[in-house]
């Protein structure tokens, strides 16, 4: 199946599917196994413990991979805050040709960026930081739907809202559904509501690429819709988390602290102990981030497989449309979006 989306045609990919820029989890591996499957594979910036890290997956991912593909930077208050001009260094030095930004205040590091001719990709989870982005000379915009897992920001609006408000407001920018979306009947809906393409974050890492221990991967197999909580909602810093005892105990801080200190929850939503949970195994050790997605998700493919059905799938949506319409020659999907 042909796509021809403003997607495909800006970053030069085949399938408009972007990869989430997955903390712990978007290494070279991951990403070069998606870019090689006609999507855009990205490695998370912020993975490395320093901007020279950064440079050798950048090297490792283009000795895997000969197709285009992004890092992702994504700016969060932080009590030690990564060297962020360090690794936007990194990025320019290296010749990345797409950066995907995300967070607060990118503004510095986004004009670095474009002054390199660099493609930015930003995410946004209300219609105002969109157009605030836009602004600042973004090229694409990732739309993130209430559904996302991660940081879904504080306005509750779920993608088929957000992304249909997107194609009334943002003008000739083009985006990208993101949150809720993992297979080829999700892309065609996307397609129809105005994007460009999707983002799938959760569907990744229950891939036989992704470097996460398999008991991750078959709780997301295990899980649905209903296994996700948001945390830390009274700390503005909204997150969607697979549940387990220890969101069940982050909200229990958040509903009795009488200081509403962040120190109080800090130990108990531990970044180290997501990443432990990502490479031992223990489910129930940290929080970690899961959409509800989930409810969507029954295997573990390779990327390749999950790509190639996500095309199978949106063609067999063509075909039923153009069936039910009585059109005898299906044309290509949503053809120069």
């Amino acid at each position: 199946m042909t796509f021809d989306t403003a997607l495909t045609r800006k970053l030069g990919i085949r399938i408009p599917v972007v990869q989430g820029g997955l903390q712990w989890v978007a290494y070279a591996e991951l990403a070069a196994a998606v870019s090689n499957s006609g999507g855009l594979g990205i490695i998370n910036a912020l993975t490395q413990p320093n901007a020279e890290a950064l440079r050798q997956e950048i090297k490792k991912t283009r000795l895997l991979t000969k197709n285009p593909f992004g890092v992702n930077l994504t700016l969060l208050p932080a009590l030690n805050p990564p060297d962020y001009p360090a690794f936007t260094r990194i990025i320019i030095e290296e010749g990345i040709k797409i950066v995907e930004t995300a967070g607060n205040s990118p503004g510095p590091v986004i004009k670095k960026l474009k002054e390199a001719g660099i493609i930015v990709i930003h995410k946004a989870t209300t219609i105002r930081h969109a157009k605030a982005a836009i602004k600042l000379g973004v090229d694409i915009l990732s739309i993130d739907g209430f559904e996302c897992a991660g940081h879904v920001g504080e306005s509750d609006i779920a993608s088929l809202i957000l992304n249909s408000r997107a194609r009334q407001e943002l003008g000739n920018t083009p985006f990208i559904a993101s949150g809720g979306f993992a297979d080829g009947y999700g892309l065609m809906a996307a397609l129809s509501l105005g994007a460009a393409g999707i983002n799938m974050g959760t569907r990744f890492m229950c891939t036989v690429e992704a470097p996460i221990h398999p008991n991750v991967k078959q709780a997301i197999v295990n899980g649905d819709e209903h296994q996700t909580t948001l945390i830390l909602r009274r700390w503005k810093n909204t997150s969607r988390m697979y549940s387990n005892q220890m969101t069940a105990k982050t909200i229990e801080i958040e509903s009795t602290s009488k200081t509403g200190e962040f120190a109080e929850v800090a130990p108990v939503v531990s970044g180290v102990k997501g990443r432990e949970v990502l490479v031992d195994g223990d489910i129930q050790h940290g929080v970690w981030y899961a959409g509800q997605v989930m409810g969507l998700i029954h295997d573990v493919p390779t990327c390749a497989e999950l790509l190639a059905r996500v095309e199978r799938e949106a063609g067999e949506v063509l075909l039923n449309l153009t069936s039910s319409t009585g059109t005898s020659q299906p044309q290509p999907p949503m053809s120069k979006l």
